[in-house]
């Protein structure tokens, strides 16, 4: 089939039907590990605009750039110093205008990650609220008195675990008292019952920006902001922890509604975007409140359903590779895609983000002889599910995960190093623990997001200059033909099939955007199988993807069809048996 890149150089607008987000696609990039223009072995926001053209090749509509604001990078950019600045190895504001500037000029849309639950610990707030407990900005934070045993032992106020290990709460000598971190200690969470903290963040993080030209942003741990009443203790999942996971009692407090509302008052003035990150929420009116329409608080969220498919129950690492069924993928697409049946919200459509491993090596098959059909496969499920679709850097080459040979030293990720140190603290001498968790790791670590992107087969994968050295070291799959250089000559390659399906999207938008999801041949063990009904048009759409490495037989569904069959990832599509699956095939059907 003879495909062009979608029509990327239209600007993406609103129609009188749809605002101009629901059918974008987004482009996330991870500044440290996209392009390096300065050979320092750090990505930059020059390299960012380098690449402009190429990501207007793919056929995208928006570039979600992750924090590259000023931080000490504890949490690579997650813990901010200051919203109005820029870190300075990325670059400067003059740099994100220059991008924000290039980005408008291809008719594409920029927005910026918000991350506002929580500061660095050096930000100047936060060094004026620990200053003293009558400083004006001590509120600004949650700060707690201690608390003692019988035996006079000093404790925490509390006993949830923090995201990356350990209590959320921690001591400060000077003023002696602990104050809150939900994450790292070097990331004290913000006080939002204070409305001055408020007001500053919305004008600081928010306002200076989209008067720069922002047109939204991604809002990290949205749902955190708003805290329990008295700040109640969490169930006991595991006896033999210290700490609890408290992610159930943390989020979704009594005012989120509130803050939410505040926020979209702002967004709204700009006609801006908003996709917020929506952990521990698995009440499905809970999400909808947020994305009602009517309701008027955020466009959409991220539900990690899909993402959190085969985890651990107590902790995300405490699992084995592989451990979850074909079934647990389907419910977990089912429930997201169903956000928006009936109802006035929206949804979103992604299955890589910077957290997350890569999905060819957690849902597909990353051997060389499957990774790029199980890649492209991929790519037909989730570029054909209703909602706004979420492309990460490098998901549109298949990139794999880290090689298994490489030593745990090679991960750089603070959750993979926190939790590793405490496996091995908790059980020094028992190498199955160590062995186990690094399988985990290997599996499921956020440190295979954050590999240089692969733009050549060149020692450092044209990441960065062949003699700098890269802040982490490039996937050897590079030198095995996952690479932009390579793929962007190879027809049959997955970065030309991802074009390809991004255009088939924007022609169908109808059914594959905005069309109402039903599984079908539930109970099928290695095929998944969906059709989606336009609301507004007769057209229907069937996806059918082979989770296999061995071939399936095609479900009876009807309306099957070789004449409305618009795209496989079977080369010799044409000419084989039309009854049977491919290992890994996938096939999209649409009929009007």
């Amino acid at each position: 089939m003879g495909f062009t890149s979608a029509e990327s150089d239209s600007e993406v607008r609103s129609t009188d039907q749809h605002p101009w987000w629901k059918e974008a696609t987004v482009y996330q990039i991870y500044p440290a590990s996209f392009n390096d223009s300065n050979d320092d072995g750090i990505g930059d926001i020059p390299g960012i605009t380098q690449k402009l053209d190429y990501i207007q090749s793919l056929g995208v509509d928006v570039i979600w750039v992750c924090p590259m604001y000023d931080s000490p990078q504890v949490d690579m950019g997650y813990d901010i110093s200051d919203y109005e600045a820029v870190y300075p190895p990325y670059g400067t504001v003059q740099d994100m205008e220059v991008l924000i500037h290039e980005v408008h000029s291809r008719g594409m849309k920029i927005i910026l990650d918000l991350v506002v639950n929580h500061t660095s610990d050096q930000h100047a707030w936060f060094k004026e609220s620990r200053s003293s407990k009558t400083n004006p900005k001590r509120d600004w934070y949650i700060w707690k008195p201690a608390e003692y045993d019988n035996d006079g032992s000093r404790k925490p106020p509390n006993n949830w675990r923090s995201i990356f290990g350990g209590s959320v709460w921690e001591w400060d000598e000077l003023t002696q008292e602990y104050y809150l971190h939900l994450f790292c200690p070097e990331q004290p969470d913000i006080n939002w019952e204070n409305e001055e903290a408020r007001k500053t963040i919305y004008q600081s993080a928010m306002i200076s920006w989209l008067d720069k030209g922002v047109d939204g942003f991604r809002i990290d741990t949205v749902n955190m902001y708003s805290k329990p009443v008295g700040l109640p203790d969490a169930p006991i999942k595991d006896p033999t922890a210290q700490w609890q996971d408290a992610g159930l009692v943390y989020c979704n407090g009594p005012r989120m509604d509130e803050y939410l509302g505040e926020m979209n008052s702002i967004l709204s003035r700009y006609n801006a975007m908003s996709v917020g990150e929506c952990p521990f929420t698995p009440d499905p009116a809970r999400i909808l409140g947020y994305v009602s329409e009517k309701e008027a608080r955020l466009n959409m969220v991220f539900q990690f359903d899909s993402v959190d498919v085969g985890i651990g129950s107590a902790h995300r690492y405490m699992t084995t590779p592989f451990n979850y069924t074909l079934a647990d993928v389907k419910s977990a697409i089912r429930r997201t895609q169903g956000l928006i049946d009936g109802t006035d919200a929206w949804t979103t459509s992604f299955i890589e983000n910077h957290d997350q491993p890569r999905s060819i090596s957690r849902f597909g098959n990353d051997s060389p002889q499957w990774r790029s059909r199980s890649g492209k496969m991929l790519a037909v499920l989730f570029a054909s599910l209703s909602g706004t679709l979420f492309v990460y850097q490098g998901q549109e080459i298949g990139m794999i995960n880290i090689p298994k040979e490489w030593p745990i030293e090679e991960y750089k990720d603070v959750d993979t190093i926190g939790y590793y140190a405490e496996v091995v603290r908790k059980n020094p001498n028992d190498t199955k623990a160590h062995d186990q968790t690094k399988a985990a790791l290997q599996h499921l670590a956020r440190d295979h997001a954050r590999t240089p992107m692969q733009w050549s087969s060149q020692t450092n994968a044209g990441f960065t200059s062949e003699s700098a050295t890269p802040w982490m070291r490039a996937n050897t799959s590079a030198q095995e033909g996952i690479n932009v250089a390579d793929e962007t000559n190879d027809h049959a390659s997955v970065l030309n099939f991802w074009r390809q399906m991004l255009k088939l999207r924007k022609t169908h938008a109808e059914v594959l955007i905005h069309g109402i999801f039903k599984l079908i041949d539930d109970d099928n063990p290695s095929v998944f199988s969906f059709i989606k009904t336009s609301p507004d048009t007769q057209s229907k759409a069937i996806v059918i993807c082979n989770f296999s490495d061995k071939e399936s037989k095609l479900p009876t569904i009807d309306g099957l069809s070789s004449s409305n069959m618009l795209i496989d990832n079977v080369s010799e599509a044409g000419t084989k048996d039309q009854s049977t699956l491919q290992p890994w095939e996938a096939r999209l059907y649409i009929s009007t």
